[in-house]
């Protein structure tokens, strides 16, 4: 056994003789276009890239060399023609030949390579996308005696590598004749291949055509001088019509000397969802790298659409989106940072358009002003809220109310602001997005602003009570409705308050609300869960019918002799003060307002004595 395993262990430490993995070429171009790249138009970026990296590649040992970059596209086949540093044979068997090495990586070069817009390696490979074959042609810039060279690569896997004469190609650079894979013939015509290489290549450093049509549209439309502000601004919104398709507010400039960015952030004419992801158009030095950036700005800035160029930033291995670093995210604050400061600048410089921006995006600078004190305070007499007042601002309004009440919600609001404004008692809506957090952060920026929530009992205490002796004389009304109410854990209480022609009221509040969900949940649960939620069981105030004292109705509802005929009017008051709260109404509920028609338009068809005029 012992002699066993020793042997066992010897052959295991034996050396082994090494295998290289065998590439299907095929397979991983089918990979590259369904998985790595969104479209196969990416092919001609991939062209292009290869082309400026050449010509920067030469102009580092060759400052005054030429620098174009010429396309040629005609019957499913196109030409790629640069002025670049070129190849020898060595750094075509090197570079060309070997998948996943980058000729960022060859010698004298590693030190330039922040230049450069490549960093990972697949070059020509994408091309196989569209095309069936790849022939290359370059002559080096480096080595004076050598000649031109040709590597010409088909999709199975296959390559040759040939020297050709001294004419094949005089000048060093380097050619790239692309052959169209079957069902690929478009992707390869003249007008597509100028499309993409204006959309791919407008703000490329050097001169790129297409036949005799530029590419290139330097220097970029932020750069440009300008006779006036009036006239920039005009230039810009016609260049945001032409890349995202709207006429924007305005445009901020967003210069990051330090980040290397330079670009604009267009303001959107009209509201989007905070949930929507905005798509960015970023350039990497000069090439397109995404028009679906999502990570570029905070998530508050979302009602702008960026376009700017980088040399800081990290692209993904695709090269089509951006990588999430510090790098990133140092970018991401200070592009923040700017968008910001437009703000505070239209607050203190121009209201007019500040006030046409809010009525737009309040949302977004809400967003911003929960986290931001500064934006909150700048922001203060301007981020519009609906009140019991009408549409104010959080200053406007604090200026009027001592004590500035709000709801959490928009049906307490629509429950109390009618009544508590006529008290006097101001009301804010805190019931949409961000609002109840910003009123609540209010006395951060306004130190001796006081913030209460209001409820039901704060609204109750603001009513008018009733003289005890009046309120006895209806204490047949009371006991009626109480009875009738009480199954639906709703009081019934007496008050006097405007407006008159407000008969009842009805108040809770989110504690009423849930210690009435615990109720009906006892009421339909095992015995098990029906002792559980007994057990919590609080102390929380029920809902209440508040009935008007001023009102005539409750007068003469009040002065009737039949017990049923008052309850089937105080189950009507409750559902009408229900719908006028706007509440969402339970089974119950519904039943209650059915019952209380029917029994109302029974009562009257039978034409009985006691109407609620009687005993006038």
């Amino acid at each position: 056994m012992d002699s066993q395993t020793s042997q066992s262990s010897h052959a295991s430490q034996s050396p082994q003789s090494p295998h290289t993995f065998q590439v299907d070429l095929r397979g991983l171009v089918d990979l590259l276009s369904h998985h790595l790249y969104s479209s196969p138009k990416v092919y001609l970026r991939e062209l292009l890239q290869n082309a400026v990296d050449a010509i920067t590649a030469r102009r580092a040992e060759e400052p005054g060399a030429p620098a174009h970059v010429r396309l040629y596209a005609e019957g499913g086949a196109l030409r790629v023609e640069d002025t670049g540093v070129g190849l020898t044979e060595a750094d075509v068997h090197n570079l060309l030949a070997t998948i996943g090495r980058s000729s960022k990586r060859a010698d004298g070069l590693q030190e330039a390579r922040s230049d450069f817009l490549g960093q990972f390696g697949i070059g020509l490979l994408a091309c196989f996308v569209v095309a069936e074959r790849i022939r290359v042609v370059s002559r080096s810039a480096r080595t004076p005696g050598a000649r031109p060279v040709e590597w010409t690569a088909s999709d199975d896997g296959s390559y040759t590598v040939r020297t050709l004469p001294d004419e094949a190609r005089p000048e060093p650079g380097t050619t790239v004749h692309l052959v169209a894979r079957a069902g690929a013939g478009e992707w390869l015509a003249p007008q597509r291949v100028l499309t993409l290489a204006r959309d791919f290549g407008s703000l490329l450093p050097y001169d790129v055509r297409v036949g005799e049509e530029a590419v290139t549209d330097l220097p970029a439309p932020w750069d440009r001088p300008y006779p006036s502000p009036a006239t920039r601004r005009v230039a810009l919104a016609r260049h945001c019509h032409e890349l995202f398709g709207f006429t924007p507010l305005d445009a901020i400039d967003l210069d990051v000397p330090l980040a290397g960015i330079r670009g604009v952030a267009y303001v959107l004419p009209s509201a989007v969802s905070p949930a929507q992801h905005a798509g960015h158009r970023v350039h990497l030095k000069g090439m397109l790298l995404t028009e679906r950036a999502e990570q570029l700005l905070p998530d508050w800035a979302f009602f702008v659409r960026c376009v700017l160029d980088t040399d800081s930033l990290r692209p993904t291995a695709s090269r089509e989106s951006l990588y999430e670093d510090e790098t990133l995210a140092a970018v991401r604050e200070t592009l923040g940072e700017r968008i910001r400061s437009w703000l505070t600048g239209l607050a203190a410089g121009d209201p007019e358009r500040l006030a046409a921006f809010l009525s737009v995006h309040h949302l977004g600078v809400k967003s911003l002003a929960r986290h931001d004190k500064e934006m909150l305070r700048t922001m203060l007499p301007w981020l519009p809220f609906e009140t019991s007042d009408g549409r104010l601002s959080l200053e406007e309004f604090a200026q009027r109310h001592p004590v500035v009440h709000f709801t959490r919600t928009v049906e307490e609001y629509r429950q109390v602001a009618p009544i508590a404004s006529a008290q006097g008692v101001g009301v804010i809506n805190g019931g949409y997005t961000y609002d109840s957090e910003l009123i609540e952060a209010l006395p951060s920026v306004r130190p001796d602003t006081v913030v209460a929530e209001l409820d039901a009992d704060t609204v109750t205490a603001h009513l008018d009570a009733v003289d005890p002796a009046e309120e006895l004389a209806l204490s047949g009304l009371l006991a009626a409705a109480r009875a009738k109410l009480d199954p639906l854990g709703c009081d019934v209480v007496l008050r006097a308050f405007h407006p008159l022609s407000v008969p009842a009221l009805h108040l809770d509040d989110r504690a009423a609300r849930h210690e009435q969900a615990r109720a009906e949940a006892e009421e339909q649960a095992d015995d098990l869960w029906a002792g559980i939620l007994g057990s919590l069981r609080g102390s929380a105030p029920r809902a209440r019918l508040v009935l008007n004292h001023l009102n005539p109705l409750i007068r003469r509802i009040s002065s009737l002799r039949d017990p049923e005929l008052i309850g089937t009017a105080t189950e009507s008051l409750y559902g009408q003060a229900l719908l006028m709260a706007q509440r969402p109404l339970r089974p119950a509920d519904s039943a209650l307002l059915n019952r209380a028609f029917i029994s109302l338009l029974e009562w009257a068809t039978h034409g009985d004595s006691d109407s609620p005029g009687g005993g006038h």
